[in-house]
């Protein structure tokens, strides 16, 4: 398996500018070759492509050796290669007839990560071992980065990045195979049903609650993000108000990662077999304002939903619950969500009016009552066990 393992990086206040100074170079080569692929097609036609702009780094970093010339070429060919597959995507979007979305010049805010495609070229990981107590990734013009590793490293080490989220600095490894830690059977199994009023109902009864992150911090935020609105562009008080806006989403991101980690390993210890609904997020939280000419209704409602949806973290916990269900040797089933609400899990009898309130479903067929989240999760397991038969039988 390929997995990714993330530490805080515990850079000097040196280290820290020219990790600083490391990012923003890469950010202004991105920039300087997306107007090169600009320019180059509006006057000439001319379409460049990735190889082309490689074979000019060598000059690119021989006339600039104070500033693009300190960093690791590889480094700067994974920047391209990004360039490239921002295009790529823009293309292939273009072909399926999607918004094509053409790509943009990166601002200071918006270029974070710098990648090393191999460990040792440019980069080293663990580049200290013989110390007795810290590990420490050296990187090519920033030098010898102690890390905060909280857990071992598991596989060989592929690629290493360095990202920056708001004041702090991580370093990713990307890691090839990764053995997997299968658990011992437990000859269980159950549907999940996804809510709002709690985040995970399984077929079983047992509500896992939904704690809200976002909603907690509302107030505060609110508080920062009036403060950000009243600074002037540019000014070092804005920069200040920026920074403490992106620190309270950066706390409320991790303790929602945190609670999804705890919430689906739970899940993957007591359950050998688990299925959920494939739920089209992206669809489901779309706004609701519509056009001028054809204005949204309940937009306020609507928009509360999508926040409440949206703070849930529902794509966060399916995907974490996915990989840890691979690690464990656990398997996992996406069914169709359509009727598993509306449906009674006793007589199978569909309609609107089954479900009375947010919490309760009394079917108008044979009466059977229960907690609408637990007859949804109750309809998934079933569909999910049917699905299984019919992937066996085939």
């Amino acid at each position: 398996m390929r997995r990714s393992f993330k530490y805080l990086l515990r850079p000097t206040s040196e280290q820290a500018a020219a990790l600083a100074q490391c990012l923003e170079e890469h950010r202004q080569l991105y920039n300087a070759a997306l107007e090169h692929r600009r320019t180059a097609y509006a006057r000439a036609g001319v379409s460049v492509r990735y190889a082309d702009q490689s074979a000019e780094l060598k000059h690119i970093r021989g006339d600039d050796p104070g500033g693009q010339g300190r960093w690791s070429f590889s480094s700067q060919q994974a920047t391209l290669r990004r360039l490239d597959k921002a295009f790529r995507a823009f293309f292939e979007r273009v072909k399926t007839g999607r918004t094509p979305g053409f790509p943009r010049f990166k601002g200071r805010g918006r270029f974070d990560t710098v990648e090393w495609p191999k460990d040792g070229d440019g980069c080293r990981w663990d580049s200290q071992p013989e110390h007795p107590t810290a590990t420490f990734v050296r990187l090519q013009g920033v030098g010898h980065v102690r890390v905060h590793q909280h857990r071992p490293v598991r596989g060989r080490v592929k690629t290493i990045s360095v990202k920056r989220k708001s004041s702090r600095w991580y370093v990713v490894l990307s890691c090839d195979e990764v053995p997997a830690e299968p658990l011992p059977a437990t000859g269980a199994v159950a549907g999940i049903d996804m809510g709002v009023a709690w985040l995970v109902t399984t077929s079983g009864g047992e509500h896992l609650a939904n704690p809200r992150h976002l909603a907690a911090t509302a107030e505060r935020l609110a508080t920062a993000q009036r403060d950000l609105s009243r600074k002037k562009r540019g000014s070092k008080r804005r920069r200040k108000a920026v920074a403490r806006v992106a620190a309270l989403h950066g706390k409320v991101r991790r303790q929602r990662l945190d609670y999804a980690h705890k919430t689906a390993l739970a899940l993957v210890r007591d359950y050998d077999l688990i299925m959920h609904e494939d739920l089209p997020i992206t669809n489901m939280t779309r706004s609701a304002s519509g056009t001028i000419e054809a204005p949204g209704r309940n937009v306020a409602a609507k928009a509360g939903l999508n926040r409440s949806i949206l703070d849930a973290g529902w794509g966060v916990f399916l995907m974490i619950l996915a990989h840890k269900a691979e690690s464990a040797g656990r398997e996992l089933i996406a069914v169709n969500p359509a009727g598993t609400s509306r449906a009674c899990a006793r007589c199978g009898h569909c309609a609107k009016e089954n479900r009375v309130t947010q919490a309760e479903f009394v079917c108008t067929a044979c009466g059977h009552a229960a907690h609408a989240d637990v007859n949804a999760a109750v309809n998934i397991l079933r569909a999910g066990l049917a699905l299984r038969r019919a992937a066996e039988a085939a």
